[in-house]
């Protein structure tokens, strides 16, 4: 398949422009959003992750378990799991669910404040050497058949081995944009994941972590993650992005800002800064890729729009696809009808053009 579709669940109703209702962890909307993206055509739902939020690894079996081939993007921090552990609870997950079922995406922390609070006080520098030494580990610890000896910076291990091994590759996806990131993901991501921004940028990042990763003899794979706004005509699509943001900016006047920012802390990560900035540069840029909600916030998170009918954010997907993008997470600001939505048209239309730009490359021979 020329690409993978990936969503986002979460264990309770609402966006930051809907507000949150409902218990913190809502065990049936839970299976009915992992159905839906399932019902919708996506190839995998992303787990997200902060200090305050429920256990990650616990909400991807309720999906894995709810569903009969959708997969999971689990988002986890290394530092606070073993990376021996961490292999195993994959590998288990992977034997239980399904093989190819399973993947990873590792975080490590743009927020000195939402890190303190499970107890982690190391320098964002020292975490990216943690993060690269913890994917070293992990995933050794998938395909060894012996066991092994690891002494590192932060973890030491004798005799490490698991006994349970994935059926196949567990993908290891990766984010970040500071110059310490570039260097961790370039050499041991599978996956390296970009925000939405404008394409100039993106292909200026793409460009810079690939030339990293042919330095240790890799290829990389790359994804981007934005929020489609769509309407049946363009005009009903801006103006659907303009009640999200009125909305938000209601949510964000009644919590004095805490809405957004609650389990987050300031935001100290270097994408964040670059979103913010192209923000305050202008709202909208490429046409339609917008930044209402961005302005609104500390930059942080997936916070970028494609405005427009399911054609046109179509069109403008393709073109990040023309830079190489081959993993797209999306996702709502009314989350679980935007999932059923589009799985009418978005989604169709977007593996549509796909394809026809593989079939395409194909024609074209090697260059």
């Amino acid at each position: 398949m020329s690409i993978q579709i990936l969503g986002m669940v979460s264990t309770t109703h609402g966006s930051e422009s809907a507000g949150w209702r409902g218990p913190v962890v809502d065990a049936g909307y839970l299976a009915d959003f992992a159905r839906a993206h399932e019902e919708a055509g996506f190839d995998r739902a992303l787990v997200a992750h902060s200090a305050s939020s429920p256990e990650g690894f616990a909400a991807a079996a309720h999906v894995l378990y709810n569903t009969e081939r959708l997969g999971v993007l689990i988002a986890q921090r290394p530092g606070f799991i073993q990376p021996t552990l961490t292999a195993r609870k994959l590998a288990t997950l992977d034997n239980l669910t399904g093989a190819g079922r399973v993947a990873i995406h590792h975080i490590t922390g743009g927020s000195d404040t939402d890190q303190r609070r499970d107890g982690d006080f190391e320098s964002k520098e020292a975490r990216y050497r943690r993060t690269a030494e913890f994917i070293e580990v992990l995933r050794r610890t998938l395909t060894s058949d012996e066991p092994f000896d690891h002494e590192g910076e932060f973890y030491r291990f004798e005799g490490a081995f698991s006994s349970v091994k994935p059926h196949g590759q567990v993908p290891i996806f990766f984010g970040g944009q500071s110059d310490d990131a570039i260097r961790v993901g370039g050499r041991w991501a599978d996956v390296y994941a970009l925000w939405g921004e404008p394409l100039a940028q993106t292909r200026e990042r793409i460009e810079l972590i690939r030339t990293e990763a042919a330095q240790h003899g890799r290829q990389i794979d790359f994804s981007l993650s934005v929020r489609p706004i769509v309407g049946e005509t363009e005009d009903a699509a801006w103006e659907k992005a303009d009640g999200i943001r009125r909305a938000f900016e209601d949510n964000l006047a009644q919590s004095g800002g805490g809405a957004w920012r609650i389990g987050r802390g300031e935001n100290a990560a270097v994408g964040a800064k670059r979103l913010k900035d192209e923000a305050d540069e202008k709202l909208v840029h490429d046409e339609r890729l917008w930044f209402g909600v961005t302005q609104l916030t500390d930059g942080g998170g997936n916070s970028t729009a494609l405005v427009g009918t399911p054609q046109q954010v179509v069109d403008a997907l393709l073109k990040y696809y023309d830079l190489g993008i081959r993993n797209f997470l999306i996702r709502g600001f009314d989350p679980l009808q935007d999932v059923r939505d589009w799985g009418k048209e978005l989604v169709p239309l977007l593996r549509i053009g796909a394809a026809s730009r593989e079939e395409a490359l194909i024609a074209a021979g090697p260059r």
